[in-house]
């Protein structure tokens, strides 16, 4: 992977046969993908296919089994520890509990960022909080704690904070998980405004196909370790297989199965699904 600066025709995050367990666990077993600069991904697939692990491994929490991750030109496992910290202060994160500090208000958890990572005058801070939650529509509740929010204010005041040191990629973790339609309608258009307007490279995991595929530039289907189907949603709709056609639509029946699988059910009562080999 070339390291020689990062222009906007070159991907952000480039992902080559990742392979992670856990234990016995096989969580990726060669997943490649490409995820282009100043764009909106979407990683979407079942439950359990690992989309929060692999927000993790970009962002360095993890450490590959095998294979590699390469963050704006830069293999992350192989950063040192002040390097890695540095590639983290370009990028926000959004949990999908909002991960607010609770015993601080709404102002000082989108200043504590800046409090952390940088010296910046106490005036010039202010405005610098202010600017980012009038961005999402919340300047007037700065004054609130955390415990007087609904779930879609906590998780604006979350993509504020996210935003504060002005990152280049985002991270989103089930942006749109237990929203209401109004408040998910907002969410949706905060994380398409805030890509274009400051030019970010944002990356989704998600269940909420309708939202996702609406805001997606880039959609990536993955299971069984490995990527399914990838492309722009309505090619992606177009020519989607059977796999990706049943979880697109949410069809019940399909090669998706119902069962976990094991002994038939008929030797299951038998009893001769539990027998062992001495």
């Amino acid at each position: 992977m070339n390291e020689s600066g990062a222009g906007a025709e070159t991907p952000h995050i480039v992902i080559e046969d990742l392979v992670f367990r856990r234990g016995n666990q096989r969580i990726f077993d060669g997943l490649s993908m490409t995820i282009p600069r100043g764009r909106v991904t979407t990683v979407m697939g079942p439950s359990g296919a690992g989309k929060t692990t692999l927000l993790r491994l970009i962002g360095g929490q993890l450490r590959p089994t095998g294979g590699r991750i390469w963050v704006d030109g830069q293999e992350v496992a192989r950063l040192s520890t002040r390097r890695l910290y540095a590639l983290r202060k370009r990028m926000g994160m959004l949990f999908q509990s909002g991960a607010l500090l609770t015993d601080l208000s709404v102002f000082e958890n989108v200043a504590f960022p800046l409090r952390e990572h940088t010296d910046l005058p106490e005036d010039i801070l202010r405005t610098l909080v202010l600017l980012k939650l009038e961005a999402v529509g919340l300047r007037a509740a700065r004054d609130l704690d955390p415990a007087a929010l609904s779930g879609g204010m906590a998780r604006r005041v979350a993509l504020a904070r996210a935003i504060a040191l002005d990152p280049d990629l985002i991270l989103y973790d089930e942006p749109f998980t237990g929203l209401d339609p109004i408040t998910m309608g907002q969410i949706v258009t905060l994380i398409r405004h805030t890509n274009e307007r400051l030019g970010l490279t944002s990356v989704l995991v998600s269940h909420d196909v309708t939202e996702a595929m609406a805001i997606s530039d880039q959609v990536v289907l993955i299971a069984d370790g490995r990527v399914v189907d990838a492309g722009p949603p309505d090619e992606l709709e177009a020519r989607a297989s059977d796999w990706s056609a049943q979880f697109l639509q949410g069809r019940p029946d399909g090669p998706v199965p119902f069962h976990y699988p094991g002994a038939s059910y008929r030797d299951d009562l038998l009893g001769q699904g539990e027998r062992r080999d001495d």
